[in-house]
Parts: structure tokens; sequence; C-alpha cells
């Protein structure tokens, strides 16, 4: 018996651990929920478990949801306000991926300059404009294996995140996901030397977009280090992949307690419905 209690509080506690970071990707639509519905939102996540919310970016393109006095400032206010912690995301190029896949070596690292920059003045307008309490930074350019393939592309990447994390001058997240082109091991050792910079790197893990098979997937996470964080998809992804993309709210997978975790999102999560 006094096993079966132990299992239970240890299942118990690692539900409420998966629940401490809840991701929330802003969209111009969000514009419509009113103030009392943001406050009833992050009243239900911090009821939930929810200790920090990772934004994952404050201007995109060339929306800033407002700006200083906008609706996404007041809504990141107010769930300040219920005791949540903000990790603030930056810049993000809506034409972020399609950019990758077309720029050489040198291209590409003059590109990735160009956005970090970007997110430093993004950063710098939220300190200075917005004056929303920080307990980190969250950079939305998502790292993937099929442009990084190349050793000197990922060194080169390195160096740049480098000087990028000694300029924030803060706590510095991002994240990164596998298209299955560089052996788990290889990744992981990726992953681990980004990292060992001081940056909170954390790995989505497929199971929404199932755009990898699942022993696949089951091998990338097995390979990584405990300080890789590992972000739980809370739902399925239902366009195909030529559609503009669509999901439905689906209940995030386990996984191994000795990882940072977070879900992905706050749209998805049963007390999220006003979003969808």
């Amino acid at each position: 018996m006094r096993g079966l209690l132990l299992a239970l509080c240890l299942l118990l506690g690692a539900q409420l651990q998966a629940e401490e970071r809840l991701f929330y990707q802003p969209l111009n639509a969000d514009s419509r929920i009113a103030l009392d519905t943001w406050r009833d939102l992050w009243r239900a996540s911090a009821r939930n478990g929810v200790k920090t919310l990772i934004v994952q970016w404050t201007a995109y393109g060339d929306s800033d949801f407002g700006g200083a006095n906008g609706w996404l400032a007041q809504a990141l206010r107010a769930a300040h306000e219920q005791g949540l912690h903000l990790v603030l995301g930056l810049y993000m190029d809506p034409a972020y991926y399609q950019r990758q896949r077309e720029l050489d070596n040198p291209g590409l690292a003059a590109y990735w300059q160009y956005q970090l920059g970007r997110s430093l003045a993004q950063q710098r307008a939220l300190r200075e404009q917005w004056l929303l309490p920080a307990s980190g930074w969250y950079l939305p350019l998502e790292l993937e294996d099929q442009q990084f393939q190349a050793p000197e592309r990922r060194e080169a990447l390195r160096r740049q995140l480098q000087d990028f994390h000694t300029r924030l001058g803060g706590p510095l997240h991002l994240s990164a996901f596998s298209a299955g082109k560089l052996a788990p091991s290889t990744y992981a050792g990726w992953l681990g030397e980004l990292n060992g910079l001081g940056i909170q790197v954390w790995w989505q893990d497929g199971e929404g977009t199932v755009a990898l098979p699942s022993r696949v997937r089951r091998a990338y996470a097995v390979a990584l280090p405990c300080s890789i964080g590992i972000v739980r998809e809370a739902f399925r992804q239902t366009s195909k992949p030529d559609q503009p993309f669509h999901a439905v709210s689906a209940d995030p997978a386990r996984v191994s307690t000795c990882h940072p975790d977070a879900v992905f999102s706050l749209r998805y999560r049963p007390w999220g419905k006003a979003l969808r």
C-alpha cells in the first residue's frame, strides 16, 4: 500500500511539474479577447499549476500587437498580476523558414546577424517602453537539423548565439525540433553544446506534428542530456504540409522527469478555449 501511495504521489508531482511552464503564441486575432477574459485565462493557468508563461514573440514582422499600450502588453501585465513569471519572446520574421532554405552559408550567417539585431532592439523596447517584468527572454528563431546539418553552420550559429546571449544580459531560452537529418547522438551533442553557453534549450517533442515516426522521436528524446528542456505539444495537427496550419487540442505526452518541462500551448489547453 505504501508503495502504491508513493507511486501516486510521484505521478501527481510529475503532472504538476509538467504544467509549470506554458507557452503562449500571440496572434493578431487574439486582440478580440477582453481584458477580463485574459484575467480568467491566467487565473485558470495558475490553478492548473502554471508558474511561468513563455511568450513566443512580442513582435511578428510588422506587428507589435499594439506596442507598449496595446492588447498584448495589457494581457501580459494581467498575467504578472496573477503571479505568473514572464519569459518574453523577442522578434520573429514571418519569412524565417523560407529564408533559411534559400541562403548559402555566408548569407545565412548575415541573415541571422540581422535577426538577432532585431531581437535586441525588441528587448530594448520591452524594457524601456512596455515595462514588463521579465524573468527571461525567448528567441523565437527555432532551430532544426535540416538547415544545420553542416558542422560549419552549427559552429557559426554557436558563435552568434554566444555573442547575442552576452549582449542580451539576461537568461535566454530558445527551442529546436528535429527533421531527422542528424543522428540522435549528434543532435543531442549540438543542443548540449548550445546549452553549455548558459542558454536554456528546449526540444519540441513532435507529438503534435507527427512529422517523424514514434520510434524516431523516442530515439531523439532518449539521447538528450537532462539539461535540455522538453516542450510537450498539446495539440494534434490536422492540416497537411502544403495547407495552412490547423490543429485540435490533445493531451500532451508524458516525458522523463529529469528534463525541464513545458507545454505548447495555452491555446490548446482545456481552459484556453477562448483563444480557439
